[in-house]
């Protein structure tokens, strides 16, 4: 078995060192291992493989050399900003302040600017928040005063308890529990050196990471206000549109007294989206509630628990399952994606469906010799459907549906109307290439499996509904 161990070492010589031969002693083979002194001085990521015995038996010797401690410090660095006179000993006032309080300085930064004031950044190390609170009225009387967050920091003001600091901010946010924030560490950590190994620097991952938490939160409750839109596509089938602004649309389309849900989005908004159901569903309660997914992406699938009836590729049912059974699900098989889709499930609070809920399209096809390939039809009241399977360039098991009779495609994630973004759309989608270099399994792929299904469009006007964004007006023309 493996398992992840995060440890604190002294920043001396031979502190890995002595780590390396607990383990060796016990035959224990460390598969990874991540330390960037720049970022945490103290904080040293390794991945461990060996029976349960010898792990345990590892965790016993790094608690009794001080590697392992009981529970983080909960003691945090807070970046302050001092508005300074420019004029000799303008700061010692702070400083000795700053003494006065007992509190250990991590950072300073001071330039003049030309102007009369010089801005003075200092790292304070905390460990009362109402000890802090009390010193800024106090440092208010002598200067202005503000605390700067991580994000606008550009360089690293603490490298022994960043890694700390900066998860128990992002879990307190999401109100997470002690296992998940531990687990968000991990993933952090590993989002940091997946990426810092392809050129990206380590402090854009942090600051992403840090960005796209934030924006999951600042979407919540009052603050959820997705786009919402109507279409009618035949006489009798209609279109219900949900674009919110973190996460899949989510397309409901009534035919009579039959109703099909097209993807679902985040976890996280499942109180704001059953609410807005409610609204546009009066029956929604008593209805029998059946989702068609076109690929099994978080950010697609996040309310599957919610489904009485779930129709997926073959591909796709296979993910879940393998989500379920706590297995690797396809994205989190990319090494280059697993960090930041492990991070996404942790903060949106993921938990995949049943297996029992899930139909399978068309069971046994699963085989792609072309990047878009026909896999059989689908049916929704009068809406009749030809369902094309692309060979995974976004993610295996998507899925594109093309009614031609009446011009109406979803297209899943291979096809999307990046015009159509709202701001809040287009800020969200911004962070998910930096943090998994592309949101494309084989971006080249997806490229083809996008050109071919335009070019299996008719001539005349069509209704593309991409996953993300509103719909697209797309014309073909007539050859002559």
């Amino acid at each position: 078995m493996k398992k992840t161990y995060v440890t604190t070492m002294p920043d001396d010589i031979g502190a890995f060192l002595k780590a390396s031969r607990c383990f060796a002693e016990l035959d224990i083979n460390i598969t990874r291992v991540s330390y960037n002194k720049a970022i945490d001085s103290n904080t040293l990521f390794l991945d461990a493989s060996g029976t349960a015995d010898q792990l345990e038996k590892a965790d016993k010797k790094l608690s009794e050399i001080g590697y392992l401690p009981s529970q983080r410090t909960e003691s945090s660095i807070v970046l302050l900003e001092f508005s300074l006179p420019d004029v000799p000993g303008s700061v010692t006032d702070v400083l000795a302040l700053i003494q006065q309080f007992d509190f250990n300085i991590s950072y300073i930064s001071s330039q003049e600017n030309g102007s009369d004031i010089q801005p003075f950044k200092m790292g304070l190390h905390v460990d009362d928040v109402e000890k802090i609170q009390h010193f800024l009225e106090e440092a208010k009387k002598l200067c202005p005063v503000k605390v700067i967050q991580y994000s606008a920091a550009k360089n690293t003001y603490d490298n022994s308890i960043f890694y700390n600091s900066f998860v128990s901010e992002l879990s307190a946010r999401a109100h997470l529990s002690a296992e998940m924030e531990n687990a968000l560490l991990v993933n952090t950590n590993l989002a940091m050196q997946t990426l810092d190994e392809q050129g990206q620097s380590p402090y854009r991952t942090f600051d992403s990471i840090a960005r796209f938490a934030e924006l999951l939160a600042a979407c919540k409750g009052e603050q959820f206000n997705p786009r919402i839109s109507s279409h009618a596509l035949t006489e009798e089938t209609h279109l219900t549109l949900i674009e919110p602004p973190c996460g899949s649309n989510t397309a409901i389309l009534r035919h009579k007294d039959q109703t099909l849900f097209i993807d679902c989005g985040y976890a996280c908004y499942r109180q704001e989206m059953e609410a807005l159901f409610r609204k546009l569903l009066p029956d929604y309660d008593a209805l029998h509630k059946t989702v068609l997914i076109t690929h099994a992406d978080v950010d697609h699938c996040g309310l599957l628990p919610l489904f009485d009836t779930i129709i997926a590729s073959q591909r796709s049912a296979d993910c879940l399952h393998a989500e379920y059974h706590h297995q690797n699900g396809f994205r989190e098989q990319n090494t280059l994606h697993r960090p930041y889709i492990n991070i996404c499930k942790i903060l949106t609070g993921y938990m995949p469906p049943t297996p029992e809920k899930i139909q399978v399209l068309h069971p046994g096809r699963a085989d792609n010799d072309a990047p878009l390939m026909l896999t059989g039809f689908f049916t929704f009241g009068d809406l009749h459907f030809e369902v094309y399977e692309g060979k995974g360039g976004h993610l295996p098991g998507e899925i594109i549906l093309i009614d031609y009779a009446h011009h109406i495609v979803f297209s899943g994630d291979v096809y999307l109307n990046l015009k159509g973004f709202t701001a809040e759309q287009a800020r969200y989608n911004h962070y998910a290439p930096i943090l998994m270099t592309s949101v494309d399994t084989d971006p080249a792929l997806c490229a083809q499996e996008r050109q071919m299904m335009l070019q299996r469009l008719g001539p005349g006007p069509w209704r593309i509904f991409g996953a993300h964004g509103s719909c697209k007006e797309y014309t073909v023309e007539v050859q002559p």
